[in-house]
C-alpha cells in the first residue's frame, strides 16, 4: 500500500554522492597534510558535518574553525559536481509518486547549500518540492527531529509516512520517528530493528505499492 507521504534522504539515496563526499573529505584532510584514516568513510556515512568535524578535531587535532574546514571540503565537492548521478531507479520512483499525488520531502543531514545543489543536479529543484537540511533543525539524524519536522510541515501523521534511507544513522531517525523505514543500502549492513532492509529499486517499488519494472 502506498503511504500518504514519502521522505527521502538525499546523499546516497536519491543521488549517488557518497563517493564524492568521501573524496572531498579526504581532499580537505590532505590539504592540511593529514592522511585520512582507512576506515573514515564507513564511520561518517549519514553523519552531519558538525559531528564529523568534532570527531576529526578530537582524533586528528584539526587546528581550524568549522567554517574554514567546511569551505575546504565544499571547494572540492562543488568542483566535481559533473561526477554526480542519480541513484539507479530513484528518480523514476520519485516521479511516479509525484504523479500519484503522494507528498514527498527531501530530508538531509547535509547543509542547505549541498541540498539545494544536489536537487538542482537531479532536476527536482521545483518550488513544490520541499526539503529539510541540517540548518533547519536543532538535532540532526539519528535524532528523529528532521523526519518529525517533515511530517509536521505537510500535515501528515508520522504513522502514515515512509522514510527511504541508505545509512544506519538516517534509518534510526526514521524508526525513532515512528515511520515505516526502508534502509535501501548500497553496502552490506546488518539489519536494523524496526527498518526493512532493501538492496534493489524493485524491492523499494514493491514496498511503496508501485509496479515492478
Amino acid at each position: 500500500m502506498t503511504p500518504k507521504a514519502v521522505f527521502w534522504d538525499m546523499d546516497g539515496t536519491l543521488i549517488d554522492s557518497e563517493p564524492l563526499h568521501a573524496r572531498s573529505l579526504e581532499a580537505a584532510l590532505r590539504s592540511l597534510d593529514i592522511e585520512p584514516p582507512g576506515d573514515l568513510h564507513a564511520r561518517v556515512v549519514g553523519v552531519a558535518a558538525g559531528p564529523v568535524f568534532e570527531m576529526l578535531r578530537d582524533e586528528l587535532g584539526l587546528q581550524l574553525t568549522f567554517q574554514d574546514w567546511i569551505a575546504r571540503k565544499y571547494s572540492h565537492y562543488m568542483a566535481h559536481l559533473h561526477e554526480l548521478q542519480p541513484r539507479e531507479g530513484a528518480l523514476e520512483i520519485f516521479a511516479e509518486l509525484e504523479q500519484m499525488g503522494v507528498a514527498q520531502v527531501i530530508v538531509s543531514n547535509s547543509d542547505r547549500k549541498v541540498v539545494d545543489t544536489n536537487m538542482r543536479v537531479l532536476g527536482i529543484d521545483r518550488p513544490a518540492i520541499r526539503s529539510i537540511s541540517r540548518n533547519d533543525v536543532r538535532q540532526a539524524k539519528p535524532d528523529p527531529e528532521p523526519y518529525l519536522r517533515a511530517a509536521f510541515l505537510i500535515g501528515v501523521d508520522p504513522s502514515n509516512c515512509a522514510v527511504v534511507e541508505d545509512s544506519v544513522a538516517g534509518a534510526t531517525a526514521g524508526v525513532e520517528a515512528g515511520m515505516q523505514t526502508y534502509l535501501w543500502v548500497q553496502e552490506n549492513y546488518l539489519p536494523l530493528p524496526g527498518a526493512v532492509l532493501l538492496s534493489t529499486a524493485n524491492e523499494l517499488r514493491r514496498h511503496l505499492g508501485l509496479p515492478q519494472v
